[in-house]
């Protein structure tokens, strides 16, 4: 089971469990996983591509 995401506002816990999370589902590799702790506005930049939201 998943830990359930931190919301705004962040004290220094919940913003390191957020960034752990980020990381944890990066290095995952499932796109599924990862863009759930993403907000759907975010903006991706890989180089020369810079998809926006969670469908991109």
């Amino acid at each position: 089971m998943e830990a359930k995401q931190p919301t705004p506002p962040f004290d220094r816990q919940t913003a390191a469990q957020k960034v752990r999370m980020a990381k944890d589902a990066w290095n995952s590799r499932d796109p599924d996983r990862v863009v759930q702790v993403y907000t759907e506005d975010t903006v991706w930049r890989n180089r020369a591509e810079f998809p926006r939201g969670r469908v991109a």
